[in-house]
């Protein structure tokens, strides 16, 4: 009987210091809320993790510690929370009541400073990105050696997100005392997106490519149009365009080629686990200046996380030309492995 008491004296601790949730058909979670928003409550418990829940099927609500409740008024308001009946109560220096399911938005302090932060960002703030490398030597009777680097940067507010990109190659080898370049591509350009709407967006389009195997000195592309977004969860987000852009590329024999291209694709971020994620994106370009020709961009990036700002990086960057010049081939893929620096502001 002493060890019971003992038991429930050192549990009582614990209990008291979470937030409690209470559905509809019985069932009740404790731990910690993380955030109201829309149609689901988000719940982190020790032992389930981080769940989500439908916000009609919370009975009633109970948090340790303050948190941010926004009105059915639009009135913020931070204190500890708790219900009556169908009433949602905030213990703030003036206390507030709303009817349960009128209750637009509960964010704890980590989720509102991630909000705050949202409304009006510095130039310079909300920047994510990463720096890949990778290298490969041989040594004996041949000499090679193969860098491989990329860098991308995002900056995602509510209302835009700008993409940057830049990825390189490059090879050389010698053998019986002969040297040479082996591979040799730059590809990089920019996107800015503007949502209209939650689902839709307009954006426009920057890149800029160099192939030295194609004889490509240089090809640049502008563009802009309309995008949906299809997907847009927590661990999925998936988005199809389509785009209008003008096309103008330099081949190092001195030819000269502008075109007005239309094109299509998406672009997909998954998030596998909570260590390991994928990227693809694709696009199809159909030239409108020459019928029947037409090239097509696919990129697609494994990464695994080893710490927070470091991980390990597997990425394809295939280019496909419908009219190379004589002699070239149609299909250049960039294949590169190695570690992944990581950064955020």
């Amino acid at each position: 009987m002493l060890r019971l008491f003992t038991l429930v004296l050192s549990l009582t601790p614990a209990l008291l210091l979470a937030d409690q949730v209470v559905l509809k058909n019985g069932d009740t979670v404790t731990g910690k809320i993380v955030k109201k928003d829309g149609d689901k409550l988000t719940f982190k418990s020790e032992f389930l993790g981080e769940v989500s829940m439908p916000w009609a099927a919370v009975k009633s609500l109970v948090s340790d510690e303050p948190v941010t409740v926004v009105l059915p008024s639009g009135e913020s308001v931070a204190g500890k929370i708790s219900t009556t009946g169908d009433t949602l109560e905030v213990a703030a220096p003036t206390p507030k009541s709303a009817p349960l399911a009128g209750v637009a938005n509960i964010r704890n302090p980590a989720e509102q400073h991630s909000w705050e932060r949202l409304q009006h960002p510095g130039v310079l703030e909300l920047w994510t990105g990463s720096f890949d490398m990778g290298l490969a030597l041989a040594r004996g009777n041949a000499r090679a050696d193969t860098f491989t680097n990329a860098f991308t940067a995002t900056r995602v507010t509510r209302k835009d997100k700008v993409a940057v990109r830049f990825n390189q190659i490059y090879g050389t080898a010698r053998v019986n005392g002969v040297s040479g370049t082996i591979a040799s591509a730059v590809r990089g350009g920019w996107a800015y997106n503007r949502d209209v709407t939650p689902r839709f967006f307009v954006t426009t389009l920057n890149d800029y490519e160099h192939d030295r195997f194609q004889s490509l000195d240089l090809r640049f592309v502008i563009g802009g149009g309309f995008g949906v977004n299809a997907v847009k969860t927590e661990t999925t987000v998936l988005s199809f365009s389509g785009i209008g852009d003008y096309e103008h590329e330099n081949f190092i024999n001195g030819l000269h080629r502008n075109s007005g291209e239309i094109s299509f694709g998406d672009d997909l971020l998954r998030k596998i686990s909570s260590v390991s994620s994928l990227t693809q994106s694709f696009r199809f370009f159909s030239n409108l200046s020459h019928s029947g020709e037409y090239r097509i961009n696919f990129d697609l990036s494994y990464v695994l996380a080893l710490k927070k700002w470091l991980g390990w990086q597997v990425t394809a960057s295939d280019r496909f030309l419908s009219n190379p010049l004589p002699g070239r081939q149609k299909n250049d893929l960039l294949l590169s492995t190695g570690l992944r620096v990581s950064f955020a502001r």
